[in-house]
């Protein structure tokens, strides 16, 4: 897995195929953004078998999202992985004036990305082992961050 490889995609199907091999690719670091993760596979068992082997690897996972409630509601089996892995997890809603964003994306160690340009849509690309691909999306991604703030918790309570 160590050639470059860029994929275009056009249907879902195809997209969760891209983003278990981002996350089967990585090693240390997920960065991941989208408005709601409705259609990142998350409530799967290939996605919580793959993003469970990526953490107990020591990998740590760093998401935004403008809205949880998704989340929350659809899927219980990140829920329960939030939990069993919350040292390593960190999920992060964005302010109020990052919510014209729509982009969506995961990048994998800094050398592996999973692009939709639009989150209404599934038109996208996956480019794999090319740091170069990765550094507008992992800027764009630092910014989010710094201006979001915790949100989504292994508890209720937050703890």
């Amino acid at each position: 897995m160590t050639d470059a490889a860029e994929n275009r995609f056009t249907t879902r199907t195809e997209f969760e195929g891209h983003f278990l091999a981002c996350v089967a690719r990585s090693n240390a670091t997920l960065s991941l953004f989208d408005p709601d993760f409705a259609v990142f596979p998350l409530g799967t068992s290939a996605t919580d078998a793959a993003l469970r082997d990526f953490l107990a690897r020591g990998g740590h996972v760093q998401m935004a999202m403008h809205q949880t409630g998704l989340i929350e509601r659809e899927y219980p089996r990140f829920l329960r992985l939030l939990k069993d892995y919350s040292h390593r997890v960190e999920c992060r809603v964005t302010s109020r004036a990052l919510r014209t964003l729509t982009d969506s994306f995961c990048i994998g160690d800094g050398e592996h990305i999973v692009r939709r340009f639009h989150s209404d849509h599934m038109r996208g690309e996956a480019v794999f082992n090319t740091p170069l691909a990765t550094e507008i999306s992992a800027e764009r991604f630092a910014g989010i961050w710094a201006e979001s703030l915790p949100g989504l918790h292994a508890t209720t309570t937050g703890l």
